[in-house]
């Protein structure tokens, strides 16, 4: 797993949505996207993850930041997690994980003794030039979008 860094141009990539329409790094442009990798929709942390960045989408939206969870579950199952936990935000289905191999979240992974190539719950920030502005790779899933924003206002209070 050769994971990108802060600095990087992202990978442009257009992945099907959970309603199955194509969306693109570039319907984006001119604005901050968190791009989130998740392992599978409708479980425990990825639906506390989920939950708390639908929860943080006002101060999100006001800081200029699109959302963009990726998953390697099909466009279906994206549709019924947003329509199961009324997120506000889009679902990209990375059935193939070749998405997350350019990022570099794909890998070994091991749960429960069990050892499996998966997807790294890792985001990042893309800045509205399309280059890795910041790698958020430590955080627990209840607090992943406080993390994010801890980082923007941060940010936001230099300027």
């Amino acid at each position: 797993m050769n994971r990108l860094n802060a600095g990087a141009p992202a990978p442009h990539f257009q992945l099907p949505d959970q309603n199955n329409t194509p969306v693109s790094l570039t319907d984006f442009a001119d604005k901050k996207v968190l791009v989130y990798f998740y392992p599978k929709a409708l479980t425990p942390g990825c639906t506390t993850q989920a939950c708390g960045l639908r929860d943080s989408k006002s101060e999100l939206d006001k800081l200029g930041v699109a959302v963009v969870g990726i998953s390697p579950d099909s466009p279906s199952k994206l549709a019924a997690f947003s329509e199961k936990k009324a997120l506000n935000f889009t679902l990209l289905s990375d059935a193939d994980h070749h998405v997350a191999e350019q990022f570099g979240v794909w890998g070994e992974k091991q749960f429960m003794g069990r050892t499996f190539d998966g997807i790294h719950r890792i985001s990042f920030l893309i800045d509205e030039q399309g280059n890795i502005e910041r790698v958020f790779d430590k955080f627990k899933t209840r607090d992943h979008h406080q993390v994010v924003l801890d980082y923007l206002l941060q940010k936001q209070s230099k300027k």
